[in-house]
């Protein structure tokens, strides 16, 4: 994947969230390539058609996985996951797998909105 590429990930009691993050960053967004799990990155395509998205597996269906693999493989440069602390994930293990990764690769990571907020104001400075 040529280009800059983000990754955007959303439990499901967050993906309402996501969207309007996605929303309300259209403008800083377009110029990335999104990678997003599959229900996450329909709901983003839902609100900004005009984005560049590539949908992946859901994520209890692999999709955290491939998004991981890609992280490791160096295609992706920033990781954005809203996560649910509330509620429990058969796949949890999943997702400590993904956040390790990003750490490992030392790319930024936003695991809530307020840090997204303040990380997409920085990506295209």
């Amino acid at each position: 994947m040529a280009g800059k590429c983000i990754a955007l990930i959303a439990h499901d009691q967050k993906k309402d969230a996501m969207a309007e993050f996605a929303r309300r960053n259209q403008k800083a967004l377009a110029d990335w390539h999104i990678v997003a799990t599959g229900t996450t990155g329909g709901r983003v395509l839902d609100v900004c058609p005009g984005l560049k998205v590539t949908r992946m597996k859901s994520g209890p269906l692999g999709g955290d996985q491939q998004i991981g693999a890609m992280i490791a493989t160096g295609e992706i440069d920033v990781l954005v996951f809203f996560i649910d602390p509330m509620t429990p994930l058969p796949h949890d293990v999943d997702v400590k797998a993904l956040t390790r990764l990003a750490v490992l690769y030392d790319i930024p990571m936003a695991l809530n909105e307020a840090t997204a907020e303040r990380l997409i104001k920085t990506l295209n400075h």
